[in-house]
């Protein structure tokens, strides 16, 4: 049980969840070495942002999205982890992460990335 993150702004939400939002939320939005509590999470997803809207970034997306929430598969909190790209070419790729928590319940999660 944990207080809710609003994934739009980052704030509190001051609901309980009992999902693994939070934690998906906090590895891929976090830039990687940078929370102050355990260097080891977080992604590269923000050196995307001075990318070009390629097609190779969109790979670039998945490859550090799956990194990113490996430790959720390693920490057994999740048994199996999905990530999709969709990259409409207008300056954004869209992330459709869907994950299996230890219960079996399956939660889809869509994160916007920035490219130019």
């Amino acid at each position: 049980m944990d207080a809710g993150i609003d994934p739009n702004t980052g704030d509190a939400t001051g609901q309980r969840i009992y999902t693994l939002a939070n934690a998906v939320y906090i590895r891929i939005a976090t830039p990687l070495g940078s929370y102050w509590a355990a260097p080891e999470i977080g992604s590269r997803l923000h050196e995307l942002r001075r990318e070009k809207d390629l097609s190779r970034v969109g790979k670039l997306a998945k490859q550090y999205a799956e990194a990113a929430l490996k430790q959720l598969l390693d920490d057994n909190r999740a048994t199996a982890i999905s990530v999709t790209t969709e990259q409409p070419h207008n300056g954004w790729l869209n992330l459709e992460i869907k994950v299996t928590d230890a219960t079996g319940n399956t939660q889809v999660f869509r994160f916007p990335v920035r490219v130019i």
